[in-house]
């Protein structure tokens, strides 16, 4: 059974930086990656970063990408999100999930999410 913590969110001034950490367990590297999403109400969950955890190649979507950075730490099995140069349109409810691949999903992140936590807030204000 695939579980997934996420904690590290916060308020953060426009221009700071912030680290989301995600505990993970349950999850098989031959068959899932993990990924970092957020979701303001209202919208569409929007897909922002993902590592695979067999090679850990990464992957990010164009709106963060040069300013968000995925990595993980096996033996702790925590997954991490640095996100520096924060924006205001970076306020949102951020989750870990795990992944698999999906072609026919959108070319911005091309991921189907299976299962996710309960999620960290984060808000930017100045």
């Amino acid at each position: 059974q695939v579980e997934l913590v996420e904690s590290g969110g916060g308020s953060v001034q426009p221009g700071g930086s912030l680290r989301l950490s995600c505990m993970f367990s349950g999850v098989t590297p031959s068959t899932f990656s993990l990924a970092w999403f957020r979701q303001v109400p209202g919208k569409e969950r929007e897909g922002l970063a993902l590592i695979d955890l067999a090679s850990d190649i990464t992957f990010y979507n164009d709106s963060v990408k040069c300013r968000f950075t995925i990595s993980r730490d096996g033996i702790k099995k925590t997954l991490y999100l640095q996100m520096d140069r924060m924006e205001q349109s970076d306020a949102a409810m951020y989750y870990c999930a795990n992944a698999t691949c999906d072609s026919g999903g959108p070319p911005a992140f091309p991921y189907e999410l299976n299962t996710w936590g309960q999620g960290t807030q984060v808000t930017v204000s100045a």
